[in-house]
């Protein structure tokens, strides 16, 4: 009957054959190549965030972008990171024209909410190699309280 449930042992390697299972991925595969260019929004920028006693550390991943188009902004315990890659074309006055161009362009867009306020005052930021750091520190006294139960 087609409507039971079969079970799947995931560790079995004959448990896992399912011909329609990876039907999605194999066709964002297939069509990758040829949406490249116009799938820039859908690329999200790799953000990792660590935290200390007092700070917060952030390092993301926006290569292809100048420090000037990426803007931070901080407003207690959220946190966004903005960046527009653009596309810059060259001009060819002599009859050349255009024949391919594969750079991309668009905006990228990441907001974080952390568990306690960030001190916007003593937030740093910079940009190496494609990576931006950020610092963000605790702001004192806005730590989550536990109850006692009594």
């Amino acid at each position: 009957m087609a409507n039971q449930l079969m079970h799947r042992d995931a560790r079995h390697p004959l448990g896992r054959f399912d011909p329609f299972s990876d039907m999605e991925e194999f066709m964002h595969d297939f069509f990758a190549p040829a949406l490249h260019v116009r799938d820039v929004g859908n690329a999200r920028m790799r953000v990792d965030i660590s935290e200390t006693e007092q700070a917060y550390q952030v390092q993301a991943e926006i290569p292809g972008v100048s420090k000037d188009d990426i803007k931070v902004s901080i407003d207690g315990n959220r946190f966004s990171i903005s960046a527009e890659r653009k596309n810059e074309r060259e001009t060819r006055d002599a009859g050349g024209k255009l024949v391919r161009s594969e750079r991309e362009y668009g905006q990228q867009y990441r907001s974080f909410v952390l568990q306690q306020e960030v001190d916007d005052a003593g937030a740093q930021a910079r940009y190496e190699n494609g990576v931006l750091l950020l610092d963000l520190p605790k702001k004192a006294g806005t730590g989550g309280r536990q109850l006692e139960i009594r």
